[in-house]
């Protein structure tokens, strides 16, 4: 007997001979753990905070955060509708109602809504498009003047009724098209209404000589909010609010608008909510898979009942520590719960099997208990300090995502150790079973099958170390979240919509000028498609522009002069207007658009005769945004020359700091999530500005930190526990047996990322270390009890333990798999992967390798 023997003897006939005093200690130290578990333990969803501060890239990254902190922690609500006229108005109603609440939603950023722009926008054109604007505004100057003072439906008649006129007589050449194709755009309005649908007229498009149909219209307008860093979700309050804002406001309903939600703080938000409801549902699948399994292996529901009441005092336990010794949960190492069902089972598998076994052989309940312990002890003591040192490999590394977990699930690994050493037979002493044979699925000699599969299974081992140079490794961290969530779907639209969005790059320069120079330096590398600083906001040409408008003030001004009056118009006003207006449509003389619009008078009067509400209808889509593009169009001739101190302090601060430095922004020509599109556009940007930030910097960089990490990690897990089972073992020959069903496993699992298109990622990376940690407590049960036993340890209860320990461990991780998180259910499906294949392995490559390398028995 040895000394690590004797202790558990020792340490186990205590805790069994004062069974009850253990039981209530243990369940009394777990209330309390778990009260302070509850309470302390938080969880951070930032993926960047995974990264260690202080690699060169963050300190890069954290320099912008601190220059320009209204970029930090932002909601970012995304609206997006058919009309720009109705899609501007929601925004003007929704940035009102926000302001008056700065203490709960902070700052409010609406650039596309700011009066700088409404009264300096013809300076942004080009001079031909101002030019064409001008001279489409000042034949239509009659028609406004009307709009302008009855924007009704029977003005909006009249109005149309006069350019007619006035093109029929060929004098002044007036064109139709001087509004926008307003007679096509009024058929559409009037054709949608008969269909039920709901299409309003969009003069803000017709004004800019666009076409007036419905398209596809964006506005972001950015929020830094009041976050509640005291809760579990910062965010939460202030997201509720904005979506019950939003349905007071009607969005919807008034203006046909879709409000959502993105932004740092909505990403977060949801994707917290997807780890915590995936967990959670792996939590409860994997919990009754534990308990089937458990009944399926154990054949006893005591000994089932005894290892699931140590498995959930060492989970609270775990999770107290991980309280203790980490504070925060990220979204890698808020899975430390599942892996730990999955891995603490394990111990009290292997420990009950053997307490079964000896009472088989007609040991009384304490003695059964003592002799396990000490048989399986040793073995159980390894296996937790090699997985531990699988976990704790990372703990070096830059890669604090899988560093925090790994000090969590290693200190688990120890904790688990100690509750199957204490709580388990304490529990087993007061639920005492009767002997029975333990059923064993070999019999001494049976090696001779494994041999010709293990052959099999280590020859695709090697193989596969062909595709290995294949493997792929996923750096975005925008595949980790679900695409279809609010938040990252509408993130993906406003970067269709506007070119750019995540992925660009931030340069911090150290003054204005420098900001302007590096811009225009930058703007010619093959990989950009823009450089913007501060300098870009100021327009060209401003003297020209400002003559070419000012001819449009004196056409305009006098027509725009008296104070607009919103009124609606009599139903009889309106029914009379109409019939008037189709009357004169149906003249020979008019144009094909004049005679389609007749068309669809028509029919609406036929279908809705004797329904005045959808002539009011009609009216309100034809003309109720009228008057707010008039007022737009009257506040764009006080255009005035700009300098940067002109430009607003709300916007100016987003592009100059505190200090003076200004920020330059670059945007890439081709699609970023192609990696080595990424790593050229990052490359570039570098070599003139070292010093760049920026999601494609952060991309590129933490993906090598990751890589590395995983590479580090690897090595030291593989050193540390080939010196532990070394030290144990004392023999060259029995590292080998216990190392070889893990390296084919491992290049088995890297075979399967190539071939299935599972690529590694930020969270799945850790599952090759994990291999090693967790794969090889299998491998050491087999050698150990091989040297112990007289049958062989295939003829012992000890594959049964191997097989039903993976196939919890395997349940486990599968769970994971079914969660709505991609970047956790992609873990869940390579561990599930890994375990599996090194089950697999380790029944067969290893038991071939001991039938040609047979291990010494021990005395």
């Amino acid at each position: 007997m040895n000394i690590t023997e004797a202790a558990l003897k020792g340490w186990i006939g205590f805790i069994t001979r004062n069974a009850v005093a253990a039981a209530v200690l243990i369940a009394l130290s777990t209330i309390g753990v778990g009260y302070f578990a509850a309470s302390q333990i938080g969880i951070n969803t930032n993926t960047e905070d995974m990264l260690s501060p202080d690699l060169e890239f963050r300190k890069n990254a954290k320099a912008m955060d601190k220059a320009f902190p209204q970029f930090d922690d932002n909601i970012v609500v995304v609206l997006d509708g058919a009309n720009a006229d109705l899609v501007a108005d929601a925004a003007s109603a929704l940035t009102g109602a926000l302001a008056k609440s700065p203490d709960i939603y902070g700052d409010v950023f609406d650039p596309k809504g700011l009066a700088f722009f409404a009264k300096n926008g013809f300076l942004y054109l080009s001079k031909p498009e101002l030019e064409s604007l001008v001279a489409r505004l000042n034949d239509a100057q009659p028609f406004i003047g009307r709009l302008w003072n009855d924007p009704t439906l029977p003005g909006l008649f009249a109005t149309l009724r006069l350019i007619l006129e006035e093109s029929a007589k060929g004098t002044d050449k007036v064109e139709i098209a001087a509004l926008g194709g307003v007679l096509k755009a009024t058929e559409a309005v009037v054709r949608a209404a008969i269909k039920g649908e709901r299409k309003s007229l969009s003069w803000r498009n017709l004004i800019a000589g666009e076409d007036a149909t419905d398209g596809n219209v964006f506005r972001a307008i950015i929020l830094k909010p009041r976050l509640d860093y005291g809760s579990l979700q910062p965010g939460g309050d202030v997201i509720d609010r904005l979506r019950g804002l939003f349905a007071e406001l009607q969005l919807e309903n008034n203006y046909q608008v879709r409000a959502r939600l993105t932004g740092s703080v909505a990403l977060e938000y949801e994707e917290l909510e997807s780890v915590v409801d995936g967990l959670g549902l792996a939590g409860v699948l994997s919990f009754s898979l534990v308990i089937l399994l458990l009944i399926w292996g154990l054949k006893n529901l005591k000994l089932a009942g005894a290892v699931l009441a140590t498995l959930v005092a060492g989970l609270i336990w775990t999770a107290g520590f991980a309280a203790l010794a980490v504070g925060t949960l990220n979204l890698i190492s808020v899975a430390f719960a599942v892996l730990f069902i999955g891995l603490s089972v394990d111990f009290g598998i292997h420990y009950t099997l053997r307490y079964a076994e000896a009472l088989g052989r007609g040991q009384a309940g304490r003695d059964a208990l003592v002799e396990a312990g000490a048989d399986v002890g040793g073995a159980l003591i390894l296996s937790a300090v090699a997985a531990a040192l699988g976990f704790l490999a990372f703990v070096p590394t830059d890669y604090i995502g899988l560093a925090e977990l790994g000090i969590i699930a290693g200190g688990g690994m120890f904790i688990a150790l100690a509750a199957n050493l204490t709580c388990l037979p304490a529990l087993l002493m007061l639920m005492p079973v009767a002997g029975k044979n333990i059923t064993t699925w070999a019999r001494k000699g049976g090696y001779r099958w494994a041999r010709p599969l293990g052959l099999v299974i280590g020859a695709a081992g090697l193989i596969g170390l062909v595709l290995v140079p294949q493997v792929r490794f996923d750096f975005d961290p925008l595949n980790l979240k679900d695409r279809q969530s609010e938040s990252v779907a509408s993130l993906f639209d406003l970067m269709r919509a506007d070119g750019g969005g995540p992925y660009q790059i931030e340069i911090l320069a150290e003054s204005v000028d420098h900001a302007s120079r590096l811009a225009g330096t930058l703007a010619k590398l093959p990989t950009v498609k823009s450089a913007i600083s501060v300098s870009d906001l100021i327009p060209s040409d401003q003297e020209i522009k400002l003559e070419i408008a000012e001819t449009l003030g004196f056409t305009l001004a006098p027509s725009l002069s008296l104070e607009p009056e919103r009124k609606r118009s009599s139903h009889k006003d309106r029914l009379a207007a109409m019939q008037e207006f189709r009357k004169f449509l149906d003249r020979g003389e008019n144009s094909g658009g004049a005679q389609n619009l007749s068309a669809a008078l028509s029919d609406f009067a036929a279908k809705f005769q004797g329904e005045p509400d959808k002539l009011q209808e009609l009216e309100l889509r034809l003309t109720w945004t009228l008057i707010n593009r008039m007022v737009e169009l009257r506040q764009a001739l006080d255009a005035a020359p700009i300098n940067i101190g002109a430009l607003p302090a709300t916007l100016r601060s987003r592009q100059i700091a505190k200090d003076g430095r200004a920020m330059v922004t670059v945007k890439p020509k081709a699609d970023l999530t192609d990696r080595t599109a990424l790593a050229e556009f990052v490359a570039e940007v570098r070599s003139i500005a070292p010093e760049a930030a920026g999601s494609p910097v952060t991309i590129l960089e933490a993906g090598r930190v990751v890589v590395a990490a995983f590479v580090q990690a690897a090595l030291w897990a593989f050193i540390a526990i080939a010196l532990l089972v070394l030290a144990i073992t004392r023999s060259l020959r029995e590292i080998g047996l216990i190392f070889a069903p893990l390296l084919v496993a491992a290049s088995l699992t890297m075979t399967v990322s190539v071939l299935a298109d599972l690529p590694f990622n930020f969270a799945n990376v850790i599952v090759l270390p994990l291999l090693f940690g967790l794969g090889i407590a299998s491998a050491i049960h087999i050698v150990m009890r091989e040297k112990s036993a007289d049958t062989g340890a295939m003829a012992t209860s000890t594959p049964r333990a191997v097989v039903f320990s993976a196939l919890t461990t395997i349940g486990s991780f599968a769970s994971i798999s079914l969660s709505g998180h991609p970047g956790t259910a992609s873990m869940g499906v390579l561990l599930t992967i890994a375990i599996t294949l090194t089950l697999v392995s380790t029944l067969t490559v290893l038991p071939a390798l001991i039938a040609v390398f047979p291990v010494g028995k021990r005395a």
